[in-house]
């Protein structure tokens, strides 16, 4: 993403610049309003436990359509075809449902504020301040990352200079969390859900349209790519060679097992927006009802960049210009008028502005509550820790501006984060499934399975991959091997360690182990409860089906 083509300045105007100024009028007079509702630190960190599920499930998907979903998911369809979707089918909506089935009972019966909180619970202070750290600093580099794609995507459109388009954002994101705190940002990321639908969807069709429709979109490919290219499983035997670099077994334990669950249960980013639902019932509802525009995200995300292809076909040649990164903004450019134009711009500076917002509100909490409260100053009163916050805030937009000028450093983006993911999701994920489901594992086990997991994957990438001591034909591929080695290596270190140490009395580890239940945090059935769309189970199964169902006309 270090440079776009100037051939893909968009002729904008007054109405398209209109629009874009009314929605950053809206984004700010949200957080303006959202600031009379922040009294505690409670309100400002998790909205006070009070947001209703379907506020707060349209606020877990918005917050991850951020600008690395929208350019990152259109690349990866231009580069790799119609694997893309395992991201989604497979790589999301189960984990989405596990989460909200069996993991939210836990964060949410516990009363934690942060998914690193239920770490100490559950271990002690040594795994809660070491993910506590990695955390903090992963999300600042994020939201750097999410600013500095935004920058480069601004500066080719409208031809802002990068420092200008970062500064604009950042401050504009840093105004209105300041001001209203987690509220502020997820109604703001209900807005932007709906923004950046508006401007994909257009975009979408009238690409469409242009290829012939999904007949003419899939004979164009297959005639370009061959037929492997527009399907989800072809060509992914154990031995085969495909774009992706990865086989079934790989995708399905790797992406969609140790990346999928290790990124959507611990990633605090999303986890927050359900601790902020009002009660068990919309906290478990959040994700599930989340997954349900998830999976038909690939629709107006993955479809673009093949559309891209087709229209483009040296796109990612070093002949072209273009690079993949470049799919949705070389749509834009070629395909929509003025007006809807304007809207399309604002959209995806929604989506990189949700996804910046969502790393920030989250490093926030978890800075504030998990290692200034926790270890730093003590025993502060709430107005304290409530202006450390706003204080954090600002830091952390600073400082992911920062990170958005270093963020050049990285070719492939997407790539790059997958392999964080691999790194630090996928071992806490190990540790918080082992430790949820068996009594024994011990505090000692926690903190070296955590690290173990941590250092083992980054061995698989760095030395037997990168090095080539074994052989992967992708970045992607040596994610998803990464991914299985980090949770495998995490797991047997947690077993052989736990028969060796104490583990914690059984009294404290009430309502944080499978089946045991905290003190005071069942919750009564509320009137109306017995409607179908109250009921997670329903919606958790809906999901999973309705997923398994998405996957036919991409297989065939």
């Amino acid at each position: 993403m270090r440079s776009l083509a100037a051939g893909l300045r968009l002729p904008t105007n007054a109405l398209d610049y209109t629009i874009l100024i009314l929605y950053f009028a809206v984004v700010l007079g949200v957080g303006f309003a959202a600031r009379r509702s922040v009294k505690t630190s409670l309100d400002f960190f998790l909205s006070g436990r009070s947001l209703p599920a379907w506020v707060t499930g349209l606020a877990f998907v918005a917050a991850n359509l951020g600008a690395l979903e929208i350019l990152g998911m259109a690349a990866n369809g231009a580069q790799y075809g119609v694997y893309t979707v395992h991201w989604y089918w497979v790589g999301a909506i189960p984990a989405m449902v596990f989460l909200g089935l069996v993991m939210m009972p836990f964060y949410y019966g516990s009363k934690v504020r942060s998914v690193p909180e239920f770490l100490l619970h559950r271990y002690g202070p040594s795994s809660h301040l070491l993910s506590s750290i990695i955390f903090s600093v992963a999300s600042v580099l994020i939201a750097g990352v999410n600013l500095y794609a935004m920058a480069i995507v601004v500066e080719a459109l409208l031809g802002w200079p990068q420092w200008v388009a970062i500064v604009v954002a950042g401050l504009f994101v840093l105004a209105y969390i300041t001001l209203g705190g987690l509220s502020s940002a997820i109604y703001n990321e209900v807005l932007q859900f709906f923004v950046i639908l508006a401007a994909l969807i257009p975009l979408t069709i009238v690409g469409l349209k242009r290829v012939g429709g999904f007949g003419g979109l899939k004979d164009s490919l297959e005639a370009s790519h061959g037929p492997n290219f527009t399907s989800a499983w072809g060509g992914t035997g154990i031995g085969s060679d495909n774009p992706l670099g990865a086989n079934w077994l790989t995708i399905v334990l790797g992406l969609g097992f140790c990346l999928s669950f290790g990124y959507w249960t611990t990633n605090f980013a999303e986890v927050q927006r359900a601790l902020s639902a009002k009660n068990l019932s919309a906290a478990q509802r959040t994700p599930l009802i989340a997954a349900f525009p998830k999976m038909f995200i690939p629709l107006i995300v993955v479809v673009p960049g093949l559309i891209a292809l087709v229209l483009a076909p040296g796109i990612g040649s070093t002949k072209s210009g273009l690079q993949y990164n470049d799919a949705i903004p070389l749509l834009m450019s070629e395909l929509l008028p003025n007006g809807v134009l304007g809207v399309a711009v604002t959209g995806l500076l929604a989506a990189f502005m949700a996804g910046m917002a969502a790393n920030v509100s989250s490093f926030n909490t978890v800075f504030t509550n998990d290692i200034w409260r926790a270890y730093i100053r003590r025993g502060r009163a709430d107005e304290y820790y409530l202006l450390t916050g706003r204080v954090v805030t600002a830091i952390g937009v600073v400082a992911g501006m920062g990170t958005a000028f270093i963020a050049s450093s990285f070719s492939n983006i997407m790539n790059y984060l997958q392999t964080l993911f691999s790194f630090f999701n996928v071992p806490l994920f190990c540790v918080f499934i082992i430790g949820m489901f068996w009594r024994r594992a011990t505090a000692p086990a926690g903190f070296w399975g955590l690290l173990s997991g941590t250092v083992a994957a980054m061995i698989n990438y760095f030395w037997l991959y990168k090095a080539g001591v074994i052989s992967i034909p992708s970045d992607q591929g040596a994610n998803f091997v990464s991914a299985i080695v980090a949770f495998v290596v995490g797991g047997v270190v947690m077993v052989a360690i736990t028969p060796f140490t104490r583990p914690k009395p059984e009294r404290s580890l009430a309502g944080l182990v499978y089946g045991t239940t905290a003190p005071g945090v069942a919750e009564p059935a509320a009137p109306g409860d017995e409607a179908w769309y109250r009921r997670p189970a329903l919606l958790g199964w809906g999901a999973i089906v309705l997923a398994a169902l998405c996957y036919i006309p991409f297989s065939l």
